[in-house]
Protein backbone atom coordinates (compact mmCIF):
# COMPACT_ATOMS: atom_id res chain seq x y z
CA UNK A 1 0.00 0.00 0.00
CA UNK A 2 1.00 3.53 -0.93
CA UNK A 3 -0.05 6.98 -0.51
CA UNK A 4 -1.97 8.48 -3.31
CA UNK A 5 -0.33 11.67 -3.01
CA UNK A 6 3.44 10.19 -3.15
CA UNK A 7 2.31 8.13 -5.94
CA UNK A 8 1.21 11.37 -7.98
CA UNK A 9 4.37 13.38 -6.92
CA UNK A 10 6.83 10.66 -8.56
CA UNK A 11 4.65 10.23 -11.79
CA UNK A 12 5.35 13.99 -12.21
CA UNK A 13 8.83 14.39 -11.22
CA UNK A 14 9.38 11.03 -13.46
CA UNK A 15 6.98 12.66 -16.53
CA UNK A 16 8.29 16.13 -15.75
CA UNK A 17 4.81 17.46 -16.21
CA UNK A 18 5.81 21.02 -15.60
CA UNK A 19 7.88 20.87 -18.97
CA UNK A 20 4.77 19.98 -20.70
CA UNK A 21 2.05 22.52 -21.18
CA UNK A 22 -0.82 20.43 -21.79
CA UNK A 23 -4.63 21.06 -22.57
CA UNK A 24 -5.82 20.75 -19.45
CA UNK A 25 -4.69 19.81 -16.06
CA UNK A 26 -2.00 16.73 -16.35
CA UNK A 27 -1.91 13.98 -13.15
CA UNK A 28 -4.47 14.25 -10.56
CA UNK A 29 -7.66 15.09 -11.87
CA UNK A 30 -10.65 13.54 -9.04
CA UNK A 31 -9.27 12.85 -6.10
CA UNK A 32 -10.28 9.51 -4.68
CA UNK A 33 -8.86 7.22 -1.67
CA UNK A 34 -5.46 8.52 0.09
CA UNK A 35 -4.58 4.95 0.14
CA UNK A 36 -3.38 3.01 -2.93
CA UNK A 37 -3.21 -0.84 -3.61
CA UNK A 38 -4.06 -1.27 -6.67
CA UNK A 39 -3.53 0.62 -10.61
CA UNK A 40 -5.94 0.19 -13.48
CA UNK A 41 -4.43 1.98 -16.47
CA UNK A 42 -6.33 2.55 -20.11
CA UNK A 43 -5.41 4.78 -22.75
CA UNK A 44 -8.85 7.20 -22.24
CA UNK A 45 -11.44 8.10 -19.42
CA UNK A 46 -15.17 6.82 -20.13
CA UNK A 47 -17.71 5.54 -17.55
CA UNK A 48 -16.54 2.21 -18.83
CA UNK A 49 -13.28 2.26 -17.29
CA UNK A 50 -14.16 3.75 -14.09
CA UNK A 51 -17.09 1.01 -13.26
CA UNK A 52 -14.36 -1.84 -14.61
CA UNK A 53 -11.84 0.15 -12.47
CA UNK A 54 -13.89 -0.46 -9.48
CA UNK A 55 -15.12 -3.94 -9.95
CA UNK A 56 -11.40 -4.39 -10.46
CA UNK A 57 -10.69 -3.23 -6.92
CA UNK A 58 -8.50 -0.14 -8.20
CA UNK A 59 -8.12 3.00 -5.81
CA UNK A 60 -6.11 4.73 -8.83
CA UNK A 61 -7.15 4.98 -12.58
CA UNK A 62 -4.22 6.11 -14.76
CA UNK A 63 -5.09 7.39 -18.43
CA UNK A 64 -3.37 8.76 -21.25
CA UNK A 65 -6.84 10.81 -21.77
CA UNK A 66 -8.58 12.54 -18.80
CA UNK A 67 -11.76 14.20 -18.46
CA UNK A 68 -10.85 18.05 -17.88
CA UNK A 69 -9.93 19.61 -21.51
CA UNK A 70 -9.67 23.59 -22.28
CA UNK A 71 -12.01 23.37 -24.84
CA UNK A 72 -14.94 20.98 -22.76
CA UNK A 73 -17.87 23.23 -21.33
CA UNK A 74 -17.24 24.51 -17.88
CA UNK A 75 -21.16 22.77 -16.83
CA UNK A 76 -21.58 19.50 -15.41
CA UNK A 77 -23.84 18.39 -18.10
CA UNK A 78 -25.09 14.41 -17.54
CA UNK A 79 -22.11 12.76 -18.76
CA UNK A 80 -19.43 14.43 -16.71
CA UNK A 81 -22.23 14.15 -14.01
CA UNK A 82 -22.42 10.27 -14.31
CA UNK A 83 -18.72 9.95 -14.65
CA UNK A 84 -17.85 11.84 -11.31
CA UNK A 85 -20.37 9.88 -9.92
CA UNK A 86 -19.19 6.57 -10.68
CA UNK A 87 -16.01 8.36 -9.51
CA UNK A 88 -16.99 9.02 -6.21
CA UNK A 89 -19.04 6.12 -5.64
CA UNK A 90 -16.03 3.64 -6.11
CA UNK A 91 -13.36 6.24 -3.98
CA UNK A 92 -11.15 6.45 -7.31
CA UNK A 93 -8.57 9.13 -7.86
CA UNK A 94 -8.31 9.50 -11.77
CA UNK A 95 -4.90 10.76 -12.91
CA UNK A 96 -4.30 11.95 -16.71
CA UNK A 97 -0.93 11.85 -18.62
CA UNK A 98 -1.26 13.18 -22.14
CA UNK A 99 1.81 14.87 -24.32
CA UNK A 100 4.36 14.45 -21.53
CA UNK A 101 3.76 10.71 -21.58
CA UNK A 102 3.75 10.85 -25.51
CA UNK A 103 7.11 12.28 -25.18
CA UNK A 104 8.91 10.67 -22.80
CA UNK A 105 12.09 9.51 -23.89
CA UNK A 106 12.14 5.94 -22.24
CA UNK A 107 8.26 4.92 -20.92
CA UNK A 108 6.28 7.53 -24.00
CA UNK A 109 4.18 5.78 -26.65
CA UNK A 110 5.99 7.18 -29.47
CA UNK A 111 9.51 5.86 -28.34
CA UNK A 112 8.01 2.31 -27.22
CA UNK A 113 5.97 2.60 -30.71
CA UNK A 114 9.44 2.57 -32.00
CA UNK A 115 10.91 -0.15 -30.75
CA UNK A 116 7.72 -2.70 -31.40
CA UNK A 117 8.32 -1.54 -34.73
CA UNK A 118 12.29 -2.52 -34.61
CA UNK A 119 12.76 1.52 -35.60
CA UNK A 120 16.00 2.84 -33.72
CA UNK A 121 15.46 6.40 -32.09
CA UNK A 122 17.99 8.48 -33.52
CA UNK A 123 16.59 12.03 -32.67
CA UNK A 124 13.35 13.97 -31.82
CA UNK A 125 10.79 14.56 -34.11
CA UNK A 126 8.06 17.30 -34.05
CA UNK A 127 7.05 18.12 -30.39
CA UNK A 128 6.27 15.17 -28.98
CA UNK A 129 7.69 12.02 -31.75
CA UNK A 130 11.18 10.68 -32.66
CA UNK A 131 12.52 9.91 -36.10
CA UNK A 132 14.84 7.13 -36.59
CA UNK A 133 16.10 4.42 -38.83
CA UNK A 134 15.52 0.60 -39.53
CA UNK A 135 18.02 -2.00 -39.27
CA UNK A 136 17.98 -2.90 -43.19
CA UNK A 137 15.71 -1.15 -46.15
CA UNK A 138 11.99 -2.69 -45.79
CA UNK A 139 9.94 -2.46 -47.88
CA UNK A 140 6.74 -0.75 -47.51
CA UNK A 141 4.31 -3.91 -47.49
CA UNK A 142 6.70 -5.75 -44.82
CA UNK A 143 6.65 -2.76 -42.29
CA UNK A 144 2.89 -2.19 -42.69
CA UNK A 145 2.56 -5.88 -41.58
CA UNK A 146 4.23 -5.43 -39.08
CA UNK A 147 2.15 -2.58 -37.98
CA UNK A 148 -0.69 -4.57 -37.91
CA UNK A 149 0.89 -7.59 -36.15
CA UNK A 150 2.38 -5.49 -33.59
CA UNK A 151 0.05 -2.91 -32.96
CA UNK A 152 -3.39 -4.77 -33.88
CA UNK A 153 -4.97 -2.27 -35.82
CA UNK A 154 -5.77 -2.13 -39.89
CA UNK A 155 -3.83 0.79 -40.47
CA UNK A 156 -4.71 3.73 -43.43
CA UNK A 157 -1.95 3.61 -45.85
CA UNK A 158 -0.99 5.69 -48.57
CA UNK A 159 1.90 4.40 -50.14
CA UNK A 160 3.27 7.37 -52.33
CA UNK A 161 6.62 7.58 -51.52
CA UNK A 162 9.84 4.67 -51.94
CA UNK A 163 9.04 1.34 -52.74
CA UNK A 164 11.56 0.90 -49.48
CA UNK A 165 11.79 2.55 -46.48
CA UNK A 166 14.81 2.58 -44.14
CA UNK A 167 14.14 6.42 -42.14
CA UNK A 168 10.81 6.36 -40.07
CA UNK A 169 9.01 9.27 -38.45
CA UNK A 170 6.43 8.40 -35.67
CA UNK A 171 4.18 10.64 -33.44
CA UNK A 172 1.28 9.01 -31.92
CA UNK A 173 -2.02 10.39 -31.89
CA UNK A 174 -3.53 13.26 -33.90
CA UNK A 175 -0.54 13.71 -35.79
CA UNK A 176 -1.22 13.95 -39.49
CA UNK A 177 -0.18 17.55 -39.70
CA UNK A 178 3.14 16.74 -39.53
CA UNK A 179 3.34 14.88 -42.96
CA UNK A 180 4.86 17.47 -44.18
CA UNK A 181 7.19 18.11 -41.54
CA UNK A 182 8.66 14.26 -41.75
CA UNK A 183 8.86 14.41 -45.67
CA UNK A 184 10.96 17.81 -45.41
CA UNK A 185 13.57 15.87 -42.91
CA UNK A 186 14.05 13.06 -45.48
CA UNK A 187 11.89 10.57 -43.97
CA UNK A 188 10.77 7.95 -46.35
CA UNK A 189 7.23 6.90 -44.12
CA UNK A 190 5.46 8.86 -41.56
CA UNK A 191 3.21 6.94 -38.93
CA UNK A 192 0.85 8.48 -36.26
CA UNK A 193 -2.31 7.61 -35.69
CA UNK A 194 -5.22 9.88 -37.34
CA UNK A 195 -4.45 11.83 -40.73
CA UNK A 196 -5.45 15.09 -41.69
CA UNK A 197 -8.51 15.29 -44.34
CA UNK A 198 -5.02 16.39 -46.97
CA UNK A 199 -2.70 13.91 -46.28
CA UNK A 200 -3.27 11.76 -49.37
CA UNK A 201 -2.36 15.01 -51.31
CA UNK A 202 0.64 15.94 -49.42
CA UNK A 203 1.93 12.55 -49.46
CA UNK A 204 1.32 12.07 -52.88
CA UNK A 205 3.05 15.54 -53.95
CA UNK A 206 5.63 14.86 -51.24
CA UNK A 207 6.40 10.84 -52.39
CA UNK A 208 6.34 10.09 -48.55
CA UNK A 209 4.50 7.28 -47.49
CA UNK A 210 2.02 7.86 -45.10
CA UNK A 211 0.24 4.98 -42.07
CA UNK A 212 -2.07 5.76 -39.81
CA UNK A 213 -2.34 3.35 -37.63
CA UNK A 214 -5.44 4.35 -35.35
CA UNK A 215 -5.07 6.78 -32.42
CA UNK A 216 -6.37 4.31 -29.68
CA UNK A 217 -3.70 1.74 -31.35
CA UNK A 218 -0.57 3.83 -31.15
CA UNK A 219 -1.17 5.05 -27.85
CA UNK A 220 -1.42 1.96 -25.94
CA UNK A 221 1.74 1.48 -24.75
CA UNK A 222 2.83 4.27 -22.76
CA UNK A 223 -0.17 4.39 -19.98
CA UNK A 224 0.96 0.76 -19.28
CA UNK A 225 4.70 1.29 -18.92
CA UNK A 226 3.98 4.00 -16.68
CA UNK A 227 1.09 2.19 -14.64
CA UNK A 228 4.15 -0.99 -14.34
CA UNK A 229 6.56 2.01 -13.16
CA UNK A 230 4.59 3.03 -10.80
CA UNK A 231 3.73 -0.41 -9.67
CA UNK A 232 7.68 -1.44 -9.09
CA UNK A 233 8.22 1.80 -7.24
CA UNK A 234 5.98 2.00 -4.41
CA UNK A 235 4.93 -1.98 -4.26
CA UNK A 236 1.13 -2.37 -6.24
CA UNK A 237 -0.79 -4.28 -8.01
CA UNK A 238 -1.47 -2.90 -11.48
CA UNK A 239 -3.65 -4.29 -14.73
CA UNK A 240 -4.25 -2.67 -18.16
CA UNK A 241 -8.24 -2.44 -19.07
CA UNK A 242 -8.62 -2.80 -23.09
CA UNK A 243 -11.17 -0.76 -24.32
CA UNK A 244 -11.09 -1.53 -27.82
CA UNK A 245 -11.54 1.76 -29.98
CA UNK A 246 -11.19 1.68 -34.00
CA UNK A 247 -10.41 5.40 -33.94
Amino acid sequence: MAHRDEILAYAAELLDLGAWPDYGPMGMQVIGSDDVQKIVCAVSASRELFDRAAAAGAQLVVVHHGILLDKDSRVIGRRMKDRLQALFAADLTLAGYHLALDAHPEIGNNVLLAKELGVEVERRFGKIGFGGSLADPTSVGAFVELVRERLGSDPLVFDEGPPEVLRVAISSGRAGYDLELAATEGYELFITGEPEEGSLHIARELKINFVAAGHYATERLGVQALAARLAERFGLEWEFLELPNPV
